[in-house]
């Protein structure tokens, strides 16, 4: 996985509450398992008017979107993975909302997505400060909008995990390498055949 740790970019703000994995990687997709490429169904159903693209608020971002805010149960429903895929594979890397779907939001970090929950109130700032431009998220910092935005929580194992663009693999290596080398020293003394 790319690294995350800091990023200025555009933001689409979904503001209406419970926008589920079927709205934003529809069922009819799922037969499509490469990653690569699924940003184009994003969404697809608000983007498009059978398959001719509609004017939406993916197009009005001034720049590239990197940055999504919504409301309160984002990401809810059936635990498609296509629908962070799609998010990662469109450009975007961070989401704020009220609430997330639990396993939703184990998947964003399993990609390397950051997902951040905020009040309602912050995440009207937070639109307003994506109105006037780029937002820019701190990851080390745990701050959206600059020294003078708004800070967030982010628990410390996943903070780890994305900083240095690690997957579950390399999580258990970058953490436990000293312990198995460990037990494969003294394992090498009990049980000598086994290498």
């Amino acid at each position: 996985m790319t690294p995350f740790v800091r990023l200025s970019a555009a933001a689409l703000v979904m503001p209406e509450d419970r926008i589920d994995t079927d709205i934003l990687f529809p069922a009819r997709f799922l037969l499509l398992m490469e990653r690569e490429g699924l940003g184009r169904y994003l969404c697809y159903d608000r983007r498009h008017d059978g398959d001719v693209a509609v004017a939406n608020p993916f197009d009005d971002a001034a720049g590239p979107i990197g940055v999504l805010i919504a409301g309160a149960e984002f990401g809810c429903g059936s635990s498609r993975e296509q629908a962070v895929w799609a998010l990662a594979d469109f450009g975007i890397c961070c989401i704020f909302a009220e609430s997330f779907g639990e396993i939703f939001a184990a998947n964003c970090v399993r990609n390397g997505v950051l997902a951040v929950t905020l009040p309602r109130e912050q995440l009207g700032l937070l639109a307003d400060m994506a109105a006037a431009g780029p937002l820019d998220v701190d990851l080390p910092a745990q701050r959206v909008g600059g020294g003078n935005g708004i800070a967030f929580d982010v628990q410390p194992a996943t903070k780890k995990r994305l900083l240095n663009g690690w997957d579950e693999i390399d999580t258990i290596l970058g953490d436990a390498t000293a312990s198995i080398a460990g037990f494969e020293t003294v394992q090498r003394t009990l049980q000598p055949w086994l290498y």
